[in-house]
């Protein structure tokens, strides 16, 4: 039969089809508007539409798994967490920059690669701001991205694909028709202040150490083995680097027949917006023809997906660069995001290419990093001040200073340690700067300046809230409050389960909490389930309008799933992520609080530390009457079944396992996850009460006495079965 006389398809055939090519539309659809949203800020399909065809995506895969590919935008997050990062080595090397401090070690180098290069006559540079992040490298295979890795020691990183693919500004497919077999890109991972401040506001509640500064924070992130903790955390990236095969980029684009903007000329800045080539239907159709220039570079990067810093600029000379580098020391602190310094490259890729490395660095790049700023003022008062959980914290109140472009008046001491280890006094003259350009600290005292009479500073024995006797364990640095009806205590936890991660109640701020705290109106969180509208219009200010819609707010709480509930109660190093986790293992809170230490630290990423907390909490007879009053309040203090696995929790729940012996491919801790999750329960012993034995290889005298007593056995393919997790 001739192939032009084919048979219709059979119905079933043409569904099949069908369902194919709305997939990939989806795909298509969605990738895109992820690009104009995240790389060219300028979103135009509206989020209820994005959301309404993502679901409609989410649902196509999970009745046709054979449509999910490697590019889908619903694979950016992994359900299960990573065991270990493996170790790659990069195909190219990443190399360091060699660093100047000033605008003579420019000059400076600019002589030495003259000296190289003698006969080279009009050089242009680009330059970019230097992103305070972590390297990375991208692996893209016929465009779609298959690799990301940190830069480790340059030649060889750690494989981290499945955190990478969370950032939503890094596309999981090139935005290009006929992409070459090998591309990769190189760029910085950073974390904008504002999720900074979210991560370090929340370990802060969750009385963990804050991050000293963003870069910090986004390594930490970026080496998190859960990639639903790195997806909360929402990294960025910028790209500045591009390699097809193994030879730095040395080709044009074409756009393709459908359209887009002119490419923008050479040395041309980019614009607010990012600098965006194309219209965003448009894709390249290829790579082609030289490209000559780092500009062209970025420019092809952009095209390619990738957001590029929009501050880049062409200079024509070394004084050009110099101005660049001046006016950026002061406008960076204008900035949503950390840069240190200003990376310079000669714009020319022959030139670089002819210039070549060193053993170190690339002789035709150089990185200027800023000095971080330091001022000197007075501390004119050393206070303390009590946190939620208790922690005494020393403060440095002192005559405002201008420092990176905002005013500091006040900087944390951190503990009696650090106090006596810089001797600070009242009446000091002190230097201070910002740690990381964002929490202000003092560095050192000026002794020299010291006047006379003063006295070394002594930590309160009591609190100076209530009048507890202040303790300090043996294994912290911390001097804390043990009185849990403290109202500095007291004023924090509510501010605390008000607060947008946990109960999100609109509109009860600081000042409604203190006078709700000193006029004796509330003295728990449960308290605030019983408040009428007439008992708020007793506090100053308040009018009948805002009682009656806190009255409402504190009401919508209550429906606030149970993992908002767990972090809004303040147990000590629980945060958000782990609450969520935690209530994933624990579906109820009577699971969670007759748990042991063990079965807490083994749900994963849990561990000891924080098992322990939640444990010594649930000990304690007040936070049982606390419990026991959100749950007459009405609070969500359970999870609801999950849709996929209705009929799950329904078979395991009130089971008993115990697992024995080394399984395929699950750790036992993982094993024990998932059945908790279930809402089964797992043992170390065996009993006539345990319902299932979970048998691996090696399995001891367990096996034995399930045996005897005629326990049901399960291979681990058997309890994925049942688990509803096999690979059927």
């Amino acid at each position: 039969m001739d192939s032009a006389e084919q048979l219709p398809l059979s119905e079933q055939e043409q569904l099949s089809a069908d369902v194919t090519q709305r997939a990939k539309e989806l795909q298509r659809l969605l990738q895109r508007a992820s690009y104009e949203y995240y790389v060219l800020d300028a979103p135009t399909m509206e989020d209820a539409v994005y959301d309404k065809l993502y679901h409609e995506l989410v649902d196509l895969e999970t009745r046709y798994p054979e449509l999910i590919t490697p590019d889908s935008p619903t694979q950016r997050v992994g359900e299960r967490p990573a065991r270990q990062f493996k170790s790659v080595r990069h195909n190219i090397p990443l190399y360091s920059l060699e660093n100047a401090f000033g605008n003579e070690d420019l000059a400076r180098w600019e002589e030495r690669w003259r000296r190289n290069a003698a006969d080279a006559k009009e050089v242009e540079y680009v330059c970019e701001l230097k992103i305070d992040g972590n390297s990375l490298a991208l692996t893209y295979e016929h465009g779609v991205l298959v690799r990301g890795a940190t830069r480790g020691d340059g030649i060889e990183g750690e494989d981290i694909t499945q955190n990478v693919r969370t950032i939503r500004s890094i596309p999981l497919r090139l935005n290009i028709e006929n992409p070459p077999p090998i591309i990769e890109v190189r760029g910085e991972a950073f974390l904008p202040l504002e999720s900074f401040n979210q991560i370090n506001q929340e370990r802060e509640n969750a009385g963990e150490a804050l991050f000293a500064n963003p870069r910090n924070a986004a390594a930490g992130t970026l080496r998190q083995l859960d990639s639903r903790i790195v997806a909360k955390r929402k990294l960025d990236f910028f790209a500045y680097t591009l390699h097809v095969g193994s030879q730095e980029a040395g080709f044009a684009l074409r756009l393709s027949s459908k359209g887009g903007r002119r490419q923008k000329a050479e040395g041309e800045e980019g614009g607010e917006d990012g600098g965006e080539i194309q219209n965003s239907q448009s894709s390249i159709s290829n790579l082609q023809s030289p490209i000559l220039t780092q500009w062209q570079v970025l420019q092809t990067l952009k095209q390619l997906g990738f957001r590029v810093n929009p501050e880049g600029a062409v200079c024509a000379d070394l004084a050009a660069v110099m101005a660049y580098c001046d006016r950026w020391s002061t406008e960076r602190t204008q900035l949503p995001y950390m840069t240190d310094g200003v990376v310079v490259k000669l714009n020319s890729l022959a030139l670089q290419e002819r210039l070549g490395f060193t053993q170190k660095f690339p002789r035709w790049a150089i990185a200027l990093k800023y000095p971080a700023e330091e001022a000197p003022t007075v501390v004119e008062r050393i206070s303390v001040n009590v946190g939620r959980t208790g922690a005494v914290t020393p403060l440095a109140e002192m005559k405002p200073v201008q420092l990176a472009g905002t005013t500091v008046s006040r900087a944390t001491l951190h503990n009696r340690d650090r106090i006596a280890e810089l001797d600070i006094r009242e009446g000091d003259t002190v230097i201070v700067r910002k740690a990381g350009e964002i929490i202000p600290e003092v560095v050192r005292v000026l002794y020299e300046l010291r006047p006379e009479g003063t006295h070394p500073f002594e930590m309160p024995t009591h609190c100076p809230e209530c009048g507890q006797l202040l303790e300090k364990p043996e294994d912290e640095a911390v001097t804390r409050c043990i009185n849990i009806s403290c109202p500095a205590i007291l004023r924090k936890s509510l501010e605390h389960w008000a607060s947008r991660d946990a109960m999100d109640i609109a509109g009860l701020g600081e000042k409604w909490v203190v006078q709700l705290v000193d006029n004796g109106l509330v003295k728990s969180v449960a308290d605030l389930y019983d408040l009428t509208a007439e008992q708020l219009l007793t506090l100053e200010r308040m009018g009948k309008k805002s009682a009656e819609k806190l009255v409402q707010a504190i009401a919508d709480s209550r429906q606030k799933p149970w993992s908002r509930v767990l972090y809004g109660l303040g147990i000590r190093h629980v945060g958000s992520v782990n609450a969520q986790v935690l209530t994933d293992a624990f579906p109820t809170v009577e699971a969670l609080s007759q748990a042991s230490v063990e079965d807490i630290a083994a749900v994963y990423g849990i561990g000891t530390v924080i098992a322990q907390s939640i444990y010594d909490w649930f000990q304690i007879p007040t936070n049982q009457e606390l419990i026991s009053r959100l749950q007459t309040a009405q609070l969500q203090l359970h999870s609801e079944l999950r849709t996929q696995n209705s009929g799950l929790h329904t078979a395991l729940s009130g089971k008993t396992f115990v697992i024995t012996g080394t399984l395929p491919t699950l750790k036992r801790d993982e094993a024990k996850t998932l059945i908790q999750q279930a809402g089964g329960k797992v043992t170390d012993s065996v009993s006539k009460k345990t319902d299932y034995v979970v048998v691996g290889e090696d399995a001891g005298s367990k096996l034995q006495k399930a045996q005897d007593l005629g326990i049901t056995l399960l291979t681990e393919e058997t309890l994925l079965e049942l688990l509803n997790l096999s690979n059927e």
